[in-house]
């Protein structure tokens, strides 16, 4: 073969392969590409090998203004609260004011009596049997953390035996924010703000609870039709919470470096609960768990009203993905992961 020939096709497979490569969208683009067809209008950080790789915000805070978004708008997180209030109260423990096999009627006696004997723990992990609450009264607008106990005393029994089984529950994660307020002295919110996102300098994180307190430039809700979705609840421990992706970002990096919550009660958080069956649930405190795929992924995504949160984080190879939007019917939260996923891999 001439030299000349060799040449060229050395050219012809490195053109190749920078034409392949450059089909690779990054994760601005695929952003981007959401926004434009109108399933995205919110912020998101993609973070990997701690460089931020993708921080942007794309779209309205308010569609009826007109108000641009940017990087500092607080968002409706949801059920992301839970991972806060999983938080807060390992915090409690390593002050030693309680134990997570402690019975949550030491603290609340005004459980209903067919509660009486679950744990903590069993509330941390969704494993108590406490009935959920937002099938039934998740449109009542400004439900307080007090209906929903006085809605649990109407119940006659457990869904099923504690730690048999693992059942979603927003009651409890209710239960356990008036744990943290007894055990405190302080409201949740206090709480919260005293020991987490003060000392973390999270500036736009805020709790909205029955104070219902002024959150600065926050967005607002919006269906698919962008007609008004707002949020409207006021209980504290399963939601709650507005923040921002840079503020769930220094969460993040927080719980990395183990200055919040010391290494023992960090795998503790990550580790999947074992049901009375001897099966793993997918669940610790506060965070999903997959141990499936090359290392540890914890993640929680949150939703209601016009709101969708999504938090996930590879710990092993250290990644993260943030997304928060203000538009929820037309976010497809699994497709925009796993499209991020393909980028970041």
């Amino acid at each position: 073969m001439r030299i000349s020939t060799i040449k060229s096709i050395f050219v012809f497979e490195i053109l190749l392969f920078m034409i392949l490569f450059s089909c690779g969208k990054n994760s601005n683009e695929i952003i981007s590409e959401y926004h434009k067809k109108g399933q995205f209008n919110g912020t998101v950080l993609v973070m990997k090998n701690d460089h931020i790789i993708s921080d942007t915000a794309l779209g309205f805070s308010n569609f009826q203004t007109q108000e641009k978004l940017n990087i500092d708008t607080p968002f409706y997180i949801a059920s992301l609260s839970k991972s806060f209030t999983a938080t807060a109260i390992i915090l409690l423990q390593q002050k030693g004011l309680l134990s997570f096999d402690d019975k949550a009627s030491k603290y609340l006696p005004e459980l209903p009596a067919y509660a009486k004997d679950i744990t903590i723990r069993h509330l941390l992990t969704h494993t108590s049997g406490i009935w959920d609450y937002e099938k039934e009264m998740s449109g009542k607008k400004e439900l307080k953390n007090q209906d929903v106990l006085n809605w649990l005393q109407q119940k006659k029994k457990l869904q099923f035996p504690s730690g048999s089984k693992f059942e979603y529950s927003n009651s409890g994660y209710i239960i356990l924010s008036l744990i943290i307020e007894k055990t405190s002295g302080k409201s949740y919110a206090e709480f919260l703000n005293e020991n987490i996102f003060v000392p973390l300098k999270m500036n736009n994180t805020k709790v909205y609870d029955e104070s219902m307190p002024v959150i600065k430039n926050k967005a607002l809700g919006y269906n698919q039709q962008r007609q008004p979705d707002d949020y409207s609840l006021l209980t504290t421990g399963d939601g709650g919470i507005y923040s921002t992706t840079k503020d769930l970002y220094k969460f993040d990096k927080a719980l990395r470096n183990f200055s919040l919550i010391n290494k023992n009660n960090t795998v503790l958080m990550y580790t999947p609960f074992k049901l009375s069956d001897k099966t793993l649930s997918n669940y610790g405190f506060g965070w999903y768990i997959d141990d499936s795929n090359n290392g540890q992924i914890v993640s929680h995504t949150g939703g209601l009203n016009g709101f969708r949160a999504l938090f996930w984080r590879d710990l092993k190879n250290n990644k993260i993905v943030i997304a928060l939007t203000n538009q929820g019917d037309a976010f497809q939260l699994n497709n925009f992961l796993n499209d991020i996923k393909k980028y970041l891999d």
